[in-house]
C-alpha cells in the first residue's frame, strides 16, 4: 500500500538524473543497439528511447493503479503536481536537462496528471438514476 501514493513517474526521472549527473560522458542519442529490420532498413536503438519507451510503461502502470483504486486522493495528485513542477524548473533552468528525452518524460507526467484529474473527476461523479418517474409529456 506504500506505492499507493507515490508517482511511479518518479523512477524514469531519478535514472535520467543519475546517468546526466554521475556519467557526464554519455549521451542520450548514442545507439545502444543497431536491429535489423525485415523492410532491410536498421533501427537504431539509443538510450533516450529506451528511457522513454520505460516511461510509457510506467504511465501504464499509473493508470492501472487509478483505476485500481477507483478514486485517487488529494495527496496522489499534490505528489505528482510536484513531481511535474520539479521536472519542469530543471527543463528550464538545468542545460542538462534540455535534451529531446528528459522533455518527454515531462511530457509523460503531464499526461499522468491530467488522466489522474480527469479520471477523479470522473469517478467523483454521483450516479443519480430516476426510477418510476414518468418522463412522458402530457398535453
Amino acid at each position: 500500500m506504500f506505492l499507493v501514493g507515490v508517482p511511479l513517474l518518479i523512477m524514469p526521472f531519478a535514472f535520467y538524473n543519475i546517468v546526466a549527473f554521475l556519467l557526464p560522458g554519455l549521451e542520450w542519442m548514442a545507439p545502444l543497439a543497431h536491429v535489423p529490420l525485415p523492410s532491410h532498413a536498421t533501427w537504431t536503438l539509443t538510450l533516450g528511447d529506451t528511457l522513454i519507451a520505460i516511461s510509457v510503461f510506467i504511465l501504464f502502470l499509473e493508470v492501472t493503479k487509478l483505476i485500481q483504486i477507483a478514486r485517487r486522493g488529494v495527496v496522489d495528485h499534490l505528489l505528482s503536481l510536484l513531481l511535474l513542477i520539479g521536472m519542469l524548473v530543471e527543463f528550464l533552468f538545468v542545460e542538462k536537462a534540455a535534451t529531446p528525452t528528459f522533455f518527454l518524460l515531462l511530457v509523460t507526467c503531464f499526461v499522468d496528471l491530467i488522466g489522474g484529474f480527469a479520471f477523479s473527476l470522473k469517478a467523483a461523479r454521483p450516479k443519480v438514476d430516476f426510477e418510476g418517474v414518468d418522463q412522458t409529456l402530457k398535453p
